[in-house]
Parts: structure tokens; C-alpha cells; sequence
């Protein structure tokens, strides 16, 4: 990717990310601490999309920096992959919450937060356009796939998600961690061979450009 690409990749990035930061569309754009926008390369061939942000991220303005943040690291090494050679970002940029007794809790995002954000994530994807698409959880999956999915039953295969890109579904790292026992060791081998499956698409030759007869002579 010549650095012009990589340059004009990243303004388009910036732009979008400060449209977001003035969004108010939901009212959890008025409650959050920070818009949570995404990060990682811009060039990135393999993109991370997750549901939401959580309290740390909204502390910090950047997606997965808490306890599924540290897991989605390892998850990432394991394949061979730094946090720095992918791009990872949530279907909502704010944080979903409900109040409780005892304050402020997460919450998966409402489906019409979902679709005020929509337009974020496109341009995202837009701006990107990575080789793989890894999709963690059910209400990632859901965004794109429809309601209907069942992450249990149906994570592990490759979809085709927006633009034809091929996409992985596979549990959240924040679903891995509230496993016990030995719950959590079956889920984590279930994530490793989503991962494998990952690693091996990413590894597959490009495909060979494709030329109009008339172009060969």
C-alpha cells in the first residue's frame, strides 16, 4: 500500500471519527465520556468488529482496552498478528448502559442504536476494505447477518458479509471470560478453531487480476 493510500486512508478515518464524536442520534450519545470510534491500520487486512464499548473503553476512548481487550490480544498473537496490523471497532461507538441499584452497568446495544450507527461502521468498512471480517458475538453477527442468527449453532463458518468480503463469526472474548470450569476451556478451543480458520483465509494467495480479452493484445 503506497503511503499517499495509507495517508488518504487515514484522513478519511479522522473525518468520519469526528462526525461521530457529534452524533446524538441515541441518548447514549449524551451520556457516554467518549465516543469510541475504532483503531488499528488503516490498510489493515483483517478487521475486528465487536458490539460496544465498555466502561474502560469509554473511560478511554479506544475499543477493547479492558479485561476482553487483553483477551483479543492473545487471541490476535495466537494467529500471529499484532493489535497493530488489524483494525477493530464496535457496531455502536458509544457505550450502552442501564442504571441499576448499583450504578451505571453495560448493555447489549438496542437495535435502533444499531441502526443510528450504522452509517459509521459502512464507512469504516468503506475506507478499509480488509480481506476478512471477524465478527465477535451474537449482536455483531446480528448487524449483518439478521436477527436470526444463533451464535452457538452458527459461528465457525464463513459468510459473506458487505462488499463479498468473507466473514468469520466467533464468540466475544468479554463471553469467553464469564465462562467457568471446564465451560471455558471447550469455549476457548471452539474460538481457536474459528481463529485458525481466520489465519488460514488470510494466508490464501490473492486472486489473479482479471483481464478483458482485448487488453492481451
Amino acid at each position: 500500500m503506497s503511503l499517499e493510500e495509507r495517508a488518504r486512508r487515514t484522513r478519511a478515518l479522522e473525518e468520519a471519527a469526528a462526525a461521530a464524536g457529534q452524533c446524538r442520534k441515541c441518548a447514549i450519545g449524551s451520556q457516554r465520556r467518549n465516543n469510541v470510534y475504532g483503531e488499528g491500520d488503516p490498510c489493515a487486512q483483517l478487521m475486528v468488529i465487536g458490539e460496544g464499548p465498555g466502561e474502560t473503553e469509554d473511560m478511554l476512548g479506544r475499543p477493547f482496552v479492558g479485561r476482553a481487550g487483553e483477551l483479543l490480544n492473545k487471541m490476535l498473537a495466537a494467529i500471529g498478528l499484532a493489535r497493530e496490523d488489524v483494525y477493530i471497532c464496535n457496531i455502536v461507538k458509544c457505550r450502552p448502559t442501564m442504571e441499576t441499584p448499583g450504578g451505571l452497568r453495560n448493555r447489549a446495544p438496542e437495535p435502533q442504536e444499531i441502526a443510528n450507527c450504522r452509517a459509521f461502521l459502512d464507512r469504516q468498512i468503506d475506507v478499509i476494505r480488509p480481506s476478512v471480517v471477524l465478527a465477535l458475538g451474537a449482536p455483531a453477527a446480528k448487524s449483518f447477518l439478521g436477527s436470526s442468527f444463533q451464535i452457538t449453532k452458527m459461528r465457525g463458518r464463513w459468510y459473506e458479509g458487505p462488499h463479498g468480503i468473507p466473514m468469520m463469526v466467533t464468540f466475544h472474548p468479554a463471553y469467553v471470560l464469564r465462562q467457568t470450569g471446564g465451560e471455558i476451556d471447550a469455549v476457548k478451543r471452539l474460538v481457536w478453531d474459528d481463529l485458525k480458520q481466520v489465519r488460514a483465509k488470510l494466508d490464501e494467495p490473492p486472486p489473479e487480476p482479471a483481464f478483458e480479452q482485448a487488453s492481451l493484445f
